[in-house]
Parts: structure tokens; sequence; C-alpha cells
């Protein structure tokens, strides 16, 4: 079947198909409270097309008060994300995950934490890089990101040039891209694709759950793999 949509959407913004879930089962009403209450404060800034049509740069320096800006690719529960801010409160950093049910858990996790140091995005990460400035971010996390395992979707793994190359803009010359994943075939596409697009892997850095980077926490994600008799691998790239 033809696809004949125009390029953009009636707002602009392109047409970019998402595979992921938006939302699971039905929120706490707690929950509910964190997207009502919270949600809205810690906006990185205009990042969707109806409120910035024009991607307009967020200015991170504002929202950060002049502190480096990390970026966490898809946080999951949020767990990393609050524990990387907990450790580095000179440090600035944005998390961006579309699954609202992870956001909302989020949420609970910063009131319980009272970390101050968080900007939200609940979306797309791909509109994110739409208005980050160039050369903006020091460090990246991609952490146990959806493994897609059948060949025919590969393609729709972030590790493509359709991810790659936006993150390769947004960090700063020497940012660290760091990864995570179970899948050996994820770790065999993300050793040939990230260095073809301005990185270079680090090798003597550490490569699976017996030697994690030094502020490693657990997540979830690492736990659900161990029980089900998988190994995780982390993975340290540099931008060139």
């Amino acid at each position: 079947m033809t696809d004949n949509r125009p390029d953009t959407h009636p707002s602009g913004a392109p047409w970019r198909n998402f595979y992921g879930r938006f939302k699971g089962k039905g929120l706490r009403p707690s929950q509910e409270a964190y997207l009502d209450e919270d949600l809205g404060k810690l906006s990185p800034g205009k990042v969707g097309w109806e409120d910035n049509p024009d991607r307009t740069p967020i200015d991170l320096g504002t929202l950060f008060g002049g502190k480096d800006a990390w970026l966490e690719i898809g946080f999951g529960g949020g767990e990393h994300l609050v524990h990387q801010a907990a450790r580095n409160p000179d440090i600035g950093i944005i998390g961006a995950e579309p699954y609202i049910n992870g956001v909302a858990m989020l949420l609970g996790k910063i009131r319980e934490a009272g970390v101050e140091n968080l900007a939200v995005h609940p979306g797309d990460v791909r509109d994110l890089f739409d208005v980050l400035p160039d050369a903006s971010i020091s460090r990246a996390f991609l952490l146990y990101p959806d493994p897609w395992p059948k060949k025919r979707h590969h393609r729709r793994r972030f590790v493509t040039p359709e991810h790659l190359e936006p993150l390769n803009r947004v960090l700063k010359p020497g940012a660290i891209f760091r990864v995570a994943t179970d899948i050996p075939d994820y770790v065999r596409q993300t050793l040939q694709q990230v260095p073809r697009h301005g990185f270079d892997w680090l090798a003597e850095g550490p490569t699976d759950w017996r030697d994690p980077w030094d502020d490693w926490i657990s997540t979830r994600y690492e736990q659900k793999a161990l029980r089900e008799g998988r190994t995780p691998h982390y993975l340290t790239f540099r931008k060139r």
C-alpha cells in the first residue's frame, strides 16, 4: 500500500513512526496527582511542535543555572535518573520517556528523593533533539532500550542513524555516551553503528554486570535480565 500522507503533520511536525507504548495499565490516584501537579514544573522548555513550531532551541543555561547538562534516553521507572541527580547535584539532567506510566513513577521518586536538578520530557526523544542546542550535552545514557528482537524490527532500535546523528549533534566534543543492554545482538549493532556516527568505543571500560560503572545503580531491567539468565553488557563511547 502506498503511503500518501504529506511529509509533515498539520502542526508542521515531521511524520515520525513511534512503535513503543505511551500508556499501560491504569495509574494510581497518587500517580495521577504527580502528573497533574509536578510534570509541568519539570518541563525542559517548549519542546512540542504546537508550542514551538519554529523549533527555537531551549535555553539550558537558564534551565539549569549554567550547570553542565546530561541526558537519559528512555528512563524506564526513573531509578537511575534520580540516583544520578542525587549523586551529582552540580549537574542538570534531562530525562526523556514517552511511556507515561514510567514518567509517573519517576515523579514519585523525585518527590521522595527531593532532587531539584532534573527536567522531564514525557515524549519521543527525537522531538527533544530538535530543540536541544548543538554541543550542549556532556553525557548521555541509553539503558536497556527496547530490544526489538525480530530482525525486521532492528531499524526501530535507537542505535540507528535516525537517532545517532542528532545525538552526535547535541553532544559536546569529548562527551560520554553510555549504553547498557542484555541483548547480544543489540551489543553487536551498537558496536557496529555508534562508531560510524562520530564516537570511539572505550574498550577498556566495563563490559558486563560483574564490572559495571563505578556510579551504577542496578535497575529493574538489569535485575529482570539476571533473573531470566541474560548477561547485561555495559558499553562506553566518547564523541570524537
